[in-house]
């Protein structure tokens, strides 16, 4: 019994005389001060569930340095991944507008209305099997609706939703370098 309470007694004189120097140690390279406060306390516990192991007071004081230490560089880490992983979020959405930027920039409406991309939606077109190329006319040049077309032409509104959903698929693969003007004319 009184072995233990040596070893409570001994702890309890590190405990008061390091915990500031742990925490100060922490804070100067995590800069905040609940995670230091953390860091030194979990420190504590470290060196508690070894204390037994160490022989003297350096080996305690060197012991307890290398716990916080590596607590810091393991918080330092974490924060270094999470701000990479931030900084590449944050540059993918950054080329992403630029992109954007760059293809509305360059966009040019009476390109759209050429006569080089009326014969590539012709041709695309005209490829079209009998049914779909009959939806898309009736829904993008007429002007039906999708109830319309399905009465018309005696099929289901989603079959009229597939044929137009297979004929712009289409058209914006023939049409891929004038699509973001497209947009505009097939929706």
């Amino acid at each position: 019994m009184e072995k233990a309470s040596n070893k409570l007694k001994a702890f309890n004189d590190i405990y008061n005389s390091s915990y500031r120097k742990c925490f100060a140690f922490a804070k100067s390279y995590v800069h905040r001060n609940e995670v230091a406060d953390d860091i030194a306390s979990e420190s504590m516990v470290k060196l508690w569930e070894q204390f037994d192991t160490i022989d003297n007071i350096q080996n305690i004081q060197a012991f307890l340095l290398t716990i916080v230490k590596n607590l810091c560089l393991n918080y330092l880490h974490r924060e270094q991944l999470k701000l990479q992983t931030h900084d590449k979020i944050f540059n993918s959405a950054l080329r992403e507008i630029e992109l954007r930027i760059t293809s509305l920039e360059s966009c040019n409406p009476e390109v759209l209305f050429s006569k080089e991309v009326s014969l590539i939606f012709e041709k695309t077109l005209a490829e079209f099997p009998e049914q779909t190329r009959k939806v898309f006319e009736m829904s993008r040049i007429e002007y039906m609706s999708n109830k319309e077309i399905a009465e018309a032409l005696g099929i289901t509104v989603k079959g009229v939703d597939y044929h137009i959903s297979k004929a712009i698929k289409k058209l914006k693969i023939s049409l891929k370098d004038y699509l973001p003007a497209l947009l505009f004319l097939l929706y």
